[in-house]
């Protein structure tokens, strides 16, 4: 399932008195959204190999993430 199917199912979800919420969110993600540089499209890149092949740094909590950037 793509994440944008996801998103529409998740959408069909929230409860009708929080879609303005997610409304502001929304509107708040995609104003001025332009096309992504180079360095950003190899990031996303990057991203979709780590989620394809599960060769990534996992964290159990935010404490280990920091420990991780202090090496």
């Amino acid at each position: 399932m793509s994440e944008r199917v996801m998103a529409h199912r998740l959408l069909d979800t929230v409860p009708d008195y929080k879609l303005d919420y997610v409304i502001a969110y929304l509107q708040g993600i995609t104003v001025g959204e332009k096309e992504p540089n180079e360095d950003t499209i190899k990031a996303f890149l990057e991203v979709d190999e780590m989620k394809r092949t599960g060769n990534c740094q996992k964290f159990n909590d935010l404490n280990e993430l920091w420990d991780s950037l202090k090496e």
